[in-house]
């Protein structure tokens, strides 16, 4: 913690959140594209997609606890180092087997920069202003999020789609100039050997990520020939189980137990996780409805889903002084009711609803992430003892990647067993063929979802401590 604002340090930290964004959603503008440029079908383009996102879920947990032991400046700053190569190498690939393997180094790299990113921000700014530092945080993130379509879909039309990637070059190699001048003068002197890394639990843990990805994931399970439902439970199962044997035992474990013993960071990753899931579901159905239900063109769709980022980048910031005001019960919990209120209109769309029912959907989407965001993540980070923050980033993360993966397994499984409950066809397909029954199925999941929102808002309520503050080292309560 500083006296004052460490402006280089914040710009940096904010630097990675927002490539972090800008990064996922400029590639999947240039799918198209791509598949038809390197003469790949759609099956083989989506491994670029999964191949970065498994990389991420499996590996941020553990780049942040090695933060937490070896330093984050040089996981920080090595992320940046892998994104500019591995961007780089990405633009040139002449075939789409190199665009996965370099789309998974790159995976690689934002792993490491997201699993720092946050911590460095808090270490940025005084001693009670974490809130405001996450809210910078999800500033950054979701105005990548925001910039990155138009961005992408400018440079395909003027250039190529390989300038989608070259254009990541230079922000990562801005963010590794940022680090090295912002570490210097900043490793404190050694008072010891560092505590050894578990690495026998760190693989494990990969382990244990890559087999929950492809039981979220039927793409990633029929991909890897892995399609056998059972024998990846039973895996996953026993991994598990080898897991938290080895943690129990570890001297230094890569995931310490005893950190889910705090109740605010417990409480916390609970209502993460339902709030990735249910607003993945209706990511996942919403564009199907909008296009094939009320017929509405691409373009006016994209405006619609406009409406989620900017309200949520208009209340980030606001959020975060909140948050350091009065902690992040209130203003998060206000963000989960906000988030239901779009799972009501949900409820009540029809096959002839006026497009500003969907728009105040996804309005009421924005205003709840820009409320839950900032102090929900605050609480899983602050919450926890100062050497493990790094962990507790990378644990927002992965929680994060998995409930958007079991939303989008769960929205497509549901959708199949309602819309053969409506539709009456025991092997009919989802289709908008059928508007009622589509649309009805749709309903019926939304107020599936509204039901879990409210484990996530009792979650909310019982986190704890009004106030965030950093437990003990070994926490007990």
């Amino acid at each position: 913690m500083t006296a004052r604002t460490d402006r280089l340090l914040l710009a940096n930290a904010m630097m990675g959140q927002f490539l972090s964004g800008f990064a996922s959603r400029i590639f999947i503008v240039s799918l198209p594209t791509i598949a038809s440029t390197l003469n790949a079908d759609i099956l083989a383009i989506a491994w670029a997609l999964i191949a970065y996102q498994l990389a991420g879920i499996s590996l941020s947990v553990v780049f942040g606890r090695l933060g937490d032991v070896r330093g984050r400046y040089t996981i920080y700053g090595t992320g940046f180092a892998i994104m500019a190569a591995s961007s780089l190498l990405c633009g040139f690939a002449p075939n789409v087997l190199l665009l996965i393997l370099f789309r998974f180094v790159q995976g690689i790299g934002a792993a490491m920069i997201a699993s720092a990113a946050r911590v460095l921000a808090m270490e940025a700014m005084p001693g009670g202003s974490e809130g405001r530092a996450n809210g910078f945080m999800t500033t950054a993130f979701h105005s990548g999020l925001l910039i990155g379509p138009p961005v992408g879909g400018l440079m395909i039309d003027a250039l190529s789609w390989r300038w989608v990637f070259f254009l990541l070059v230079p922000m990562a190699v801005t963010g590794v100039i940022l680090t090295a001048v912002g570490a210097k003068g900043r490793r404190a002197p050694s008072g010891g050997r560092p505590p050894a890394v578990d690495y026998g639990g760190t693989a494990l843990l990969i382990v244990l990520t890559v087999a929950l990805t492809l039981l979220l994931d039927r793409r990633s399970a029929e991909m890897t020939g892995a399609g056998q439902k059972g024998l990846l439970v039973f895996a996953f199962a026993l991994t598990l189980l080898g897991f938290l044997a080895h943690e129990r035992r570890a001297i230094n474990p890569v995931v310490n137990l005893s950190l889910f013993k705090i109740r605010m960071f417990t409480f916390s990753i609970v209502s993460l996780l339902i709030i990735a899931t249910t607003t993945s579901v209706l990511g996942f159905l919403m564009p199907f409805y909008l296009q094939d239900v009320l017929h509405l063109s691409p373009s006016f769709m994209g405006l619609i889903f406009l409406a989620a980022p900017v309200f949520t980048i208009a209340l980030a910031t606001v959020s975060g002084q909140l948050t350091d005001r009065i902690g992040p019960r209130i203003p998060a919990s206000i963000g989960v009711l906000l988030t239901m209120g779009a799972f009501i209109i949900g409820v009540f769309l029809k096959t002839d609803s006026p497009p500003m029912l969907p728009t105040a959907l996804m309005g009421l989407m924005g205003l709840g992430s820009g409320l839950f965001n900032t102090p929900n993540q605050t609480a899983i980070i602050g919450s926890v003892p100062r050497e493990y923050r790094g962990f507790a980033t990378g644990i927002v993360q992965t929680v994060f990647g998995v409930g958007s993966l079991l939303g989008i397994s769960l929205g497509g499984s549901l959708l199949t067993v309602m819309f053969r409950h409506y539709s009456g066809i025991l092997d009919a397909r989802p289709s908008a063929d059928h508007p009622l029954a589509f649309v009805s199925s749709m309903n019926a999941i939304y107020l599936g979802c509204l039901a879990l929102l409210c484990v996530a808002l009792a979650a909310s309520l019982m986190r704890g401590r009004t106030r965030i503050e950093a437990a003990a080292s070994n926490p007990t309560t």
